[in-house]
């Protein structure tokens, strides 16, 4: 199909210094860097010591991790259903399901929760973070066909919008993804792609700030341009290096863009956003400074020192403090030792009273750290509610993300999926109808379910609405939810299988199976007693 006006690699690479410009009028990439230092503890970068002590106490380190672990959790779930669901039709329960055991086979192969820890960790520290979801053409899959969906964490730097004062993804114009690949894999990709000018790209050097030792020579900067076309609907792409295309432009077949954005804190006409870390970094250089101080005044005053009579001893030295000679004078005999000077205790005072504000302040107070124990478990919920608050919007925008994320997944399954071969249980309403129509002649695979082909492109005209499911992202809530079940089993306000149904999996093997076991047995009760 002939597109309306296809970019070249010089239209792309303009948009890309535009990128850059806009980037380096917020100040993004000397933020990230001065924000990434100081994660990682190198918090007196740039800065002449002159053999003074350079104390470095990265509290910041401990509060963002803390952050982030109350804010994301292993317990992921995403579950599809159909709009149009209250009709009943098994075509459309039958599609969920699909693409509910679809969802926890992604989660698991791009093993998500780890994805979301760094998600999120980049989003704290750097301000905003980005995924992108891409289709892997040799990756197996099952019933022997190849091709599988990958998605990978991309940095804030490396990604630009079309419109910088819009953060929302699927309203832009366009969006660029920036790479860098070894420049011989890359001429090796380029040739293979039909590339005629393969042999002119050549290494170059990122144009946005890094570390000496991060830049090797021989990497090539690559641009990935995404946009949606008008007459097809669907999300194109063209890649480029500086004056040669890599790849043509293609239509990817997605009616999404692949690619999330979360901001930390949002800015005004701004798609980039405020990370956590860089309201705090006055605070850490407070606490380090007032280290320092204090390190410079104990090494200089906090010995005692001998005043002695250099006219009657001529000469002594203990070290550390040093002996002071004076010619005459009134020094008590021969020697006198001089008291050292005191530290003001408002030095720790207020050392601690930072810190503690800091993380007070973030929901990360002593409790919530470890550093208290609660009374009972009450307690513990309760300290943990009210430090959770602060974050609560982050956690909303990370579950809306995940969200778009799993509407992504959705779209490839449509595109490229083609005919494959899904599990479905006997057990549930589906099944069952097609268990029994097929009869004696029905076959289970080795955990019990049928495998029957699904034509994954009828998702197209079916509309879902996703909804995430998260458990508990801390210890003791699952522990006090279990134990909540057992007092209310033991009364008798709940029976077995209500206890079962809300139980959670790792606490029961077979859950599902035990509930069927439970109501069959039931049935045959009942019907004994008729």
């Amino acid at each position: 199909m002939k597109l309306k006006k296809s970019p070249s690699a010089e239209s792309v690479w303009r948009e890309y210094e535009k990128m850059l410009d806009y980037n380096a009028s917020v100040q993004l990439d000397d933020t990230v860097r001065v924000n990434e230092n100081f994660f990682v503890g190198k918090q007196w970068e740039g800065v002449e010591s002159n053999g003074l002590p350079t104390p470095v106490f990265n509290f910041l380190k401990r509060v963002t991790l803390f952050t982030v672990a109350s804010i994301t959790t292993e317990r992921i779930k995403l579950r599809a259903t159909p709009v149009d669901a209250a009709s009943g039709s098994g075509a459309l329960v039958r599609a969920a399901d699909v693409v509910n055991a679809e969802f926890d086979s992604l989660f698991e192969h791009n093993r998500l929760p780890a994805l979301v820890r760094e998600f999120m960790r980049n989003a704290a520290v750097d301000g905003d973070a980005a995924t992108y979801t891409y289709w892997d053409a040799d990756a197996p899959a099952p019933g022997g066909r190849r091709g599988a969906v990958v998605t990978e964490i991309v940095q804030n730097t490396r990604v630009g919008f079309g419109n910088t004062a819009d953060r929302h993804v699927q309203s832009q114009p366009y969006i660029l993804i920036k790479r860098r690949e070894f420049t011989e894999k890359l001429r090796e990709r380029a040739k293979t792609l039909g590339c005629r000018e393969w042999e002119d790209i050549r290494p170059d050097t990122d144009e946005q700030y890094v570390d000496p030792y991060k830049e090797t020579g021989d990497r090539t900067t690559v641009i990935l341009r995404l946009w949606r076309e008008e007459s097809t609907g669907t999300i194109w792409g063209f890649e480029c290096c500086r004056g040669t295309v890599i790849r043509p432009a293609w239509d990817l077949g997605l009616r999404l863009y692949p690619v999330t954005w979360l901001c930390w804190d949002y800015v005004q006409d701004s798609y980039h956003g405020q990370a956590l870390l860089t309201g705090l970094i006055p605070n850490q250089i407070y606490i380090n400074k007032l280290f320092a101080m204090t390190m410079i005044s104990l090494m200089t005053t906090a010995y005692p020192k001998i005043v002695y009579d250099k006219t009657r001893v001529p000469r002594w030295d203990n070290g550390i403090g040093r002996a002071i000679g004076v010619n005459g004078g009134d020094v008590t005999g021969v020697a006198r030792i001089l008291d050292p000077a005191q530290v003001s205790p408002q030095i720790a005072q207020f050392i601690e009273l930072t810190q503690e504000m800091t993380q007070s302040n973030l929901g990360a107070t002593s409790v919530a750290l470890g550093d208290a124990r609660p009374d009972n478990t009450s307690a513990i919920i309760a300290l943990q509610r009210a430090a959770a608050t602060p974050n609560e919007l982050t956690r909303q925008n990370l579950y809306t993300s995940i969200e778009e994320l799993g509407a992504i997944y959705l779209d490839f399954m449509a595109g490229y999926y083609g005919v494959r071969l899904v599990e479905v249980d006997p057990r549930d309403e589906v099944g069952a109808e097609i268990a029994d129509f097929a009869g004696p002649a029905l076959q289970l695979n080795a955990r019990g379910k049928m495998v029957l082909p699904y034509d994954f492109a009828m998702l197209r005209d079916i509309p879902m609405l996703l909804k995430l499911e998260a458990g508990a992202s801390a210890y003791w809530s699952e522990v006090a939810a279990a134990q909540t079940l057992d007092n209310l089993l033991a009364a008798g306000q709940i029976d077995i299988v209500e206890y079962l149904e809300r139980v959670p999996d790792e606490y029961v093997t077979d859950r599902g199976g035990l509930i069927e076991a439970v109501k069959n047995r039931r049935a045959a009760l009942r019907e004994t007693s008729i």
